[in-house]
């Protein structure tokens, strides 16, 4: 795929996004419609959950591409088929489920497309905020709020510099997140819910963002790309080197997403 096509179609890829948005603002604006229930691992599920997914497989099942889609909200597709992939979407329809129900705003919507186990195109849209963040390989990051494009550009800094702004789960910071945070000097501790975090580090807000913790591939393949057309870059905890995906075990390791750090 040229440079060219792949700018195509993640342009096709961000009024989906916006549509499956506006489907979780219509029940979001209700909260006796959420109807929440529980997955085998207590995760909460919505109604704007299914919605938002429905309206996304249906999207990318009718663009001029047909690959795969790996979703949170689809049955899971065994290895052996995945394996084969070239070309698959990665999907989480409603990211921050939990800030969803709690109602502070912090969900996005997340598509991404993936060439042999790397993000190469994203989207990722927080409809409260209507905000629409978007990259591709080669492209750059861009927002689109309120009509206006902007550039991204991630912060250069140093890991020694004072006063860091670290950027921590609002849901799920634990005692090996602020033992990592105790390293920098007098950081300051930014919490935020969902794919945001990535996307607060792209918009040059912040500088770190360590996840000791468990997430999936959905939650990070389309912010990553992002954050990496920005200058930052998502690596793991144990080896420094990229997040994969399409992997066998759709389980991320623990990870660090940085600005554009400095040696």
């Amino acid at each position: 795929m040229t440079k060219t096509e792949l700018r195509d179609l993640i342009q096709q890829i961000i009024p989906i996004a916006r549509r499956a948005g506006d489907k979780i603002m219509e029940i979001y604006a209700d909260e006796s419609s959420f109807n929440v229930e529980h997955k085998s691992d207590d995760s909460p599920l919505t109604r704007a959950d299914k919605e938002a997914n429905d309206i996304i497989c249906a999207g990318l099942e009718n663009i001029n591409v047909a690959y795969p889609i790996i979703s949170e909200e689809n049955k899971m597709l065994p290895f052996e088929e995945r394996k084969d992939f070239t070309y698959c979407w990665m999907v989480d329809p409603l990211d921050g489920t939990k800030e969803f129900i709690k109602r502070n705003g912090e969900f996005t919507v997340n598509i991404a497309l993936i060439h042999k186990g790397r993000s190469i195109g994203g989207v990722v849209y927080a409809p409260v905020l209507e905000e629409m963040y978007y990259a591709c390989e080669g492209c750059g990051a861009t927002k689109l709020s309120k009509g206006v494009e902007t550039n991204l550009a991630a912060t250069y800094y140093h890991p020694e510099e004072k006063a860091l702004s670290i950027v921590c789960s609002r849901s799920h910071l634990n005692d090996e997140t602020q033992n990592f945070i105790n390293n920098y000097d007098t950081p300051l501790k930014v919490s935020k819910g969902s794919s945001l975090k990535f996307l607060i580090l792209a918009n040059g807000e912040a500088q770190v963002y360590p996840r000791l913790a468990p997430t999936m591939e959905w939650d990070t393949a389309a912010a990553h790309i992002i954050l990496e057309e920005a200058g930052g870059s998502i690596v793991r905890a144990d080896t420094g080197k990229p997040l994969q995906y399409n992997k066998e075990n759709l389980l991320n390791p623990h990870f660090i997403a940085y600005g554009n750090k400095l040696a």
